[in-house]
């Protein structure tokens, strides 16, 4: 099955190092890249078991990061670790993500062409077996998961807002910041 967490046969190396040690950590890797040009960084998005991260979680897997990848030295060139959340528009990497996300937008590309187009931009309807389905205008169609190239939510005020209610639940933000917010995201004017 394709895995949309590491692409790249060095990406792939790199999480066969760093996804223990992040999973020992309690968290999971959500996508690996090294991006290489001027300057390398090697990009690595985790969340909690809860979906989110915080910062100092995100310091404590770079620096763990930072000592196996010192020992396993699997890239040659010098280059910078960035430790990060999804974020909320976050990329779809594993099966899962499409059943989590139902009901909200995504953006989806496929590495041929489909019908005569590689591009897919509808709402989450869930996965059947290994199938992502995905309502686009002509209706909901069925796309296998091997055959995505990328994948993500598409930021809507609808994403946020559900997002930032999960932290609310979860203590991380209080009331008056969610109604604050709430109040940016409807465009309403304080009184």
């Amino acid at each position: 099955m394709n895995d949309l967490i590491a692409k790249a046969a060095i990406d792939r190396r790199i999480a066969e190092i760093i996804t223990p040690v992040v999973e020992d950590m309690g968290f999971e890797v959500v996508r690996i890249r090294l991006m290489t040009g001027k300057e390398s960084i090697l990009q690595v998005m985790a969340q909690g078991p809860d979906g989110n991260i915080e910062v100092d979680a995100c310091a404590k897997i770079s620096t763990a990061i930072s000592a196996t990848m010192d020992v396993e030295d699997p890239i040659l060139d010098a280059y910078t670790l960035e430790v990060s959340s999804p974020g909320i528009d976050r990329p779809l990497t594993r099966l899962k993500d499409f059943a989590q996300w139902e009901g909200f937008e995504a953006k989806i590309e496929t590495d041929e062409l489909i019908d005569g187009r590689r591009r897919f931009k509808g709402q989450l309807e869930g996965v059947e077996g290994d199938e992502i389905l995905i309502n686009i205008a002509e209706g909901t169609i069925g796309l296998k998961f091997e055959w995505l190239s990328d994948a993500k939510l598409v930021l809507t005020d609808e994403l946020i807002r559900d997002v930032l209610r999960g932290r609310k639940d979860a203590g991380q933000i209080d009331e008056t910041q969610f109604d604050e917010i709430e109040t940016i995201i409807d465009g309403e004017e304080k009184t």
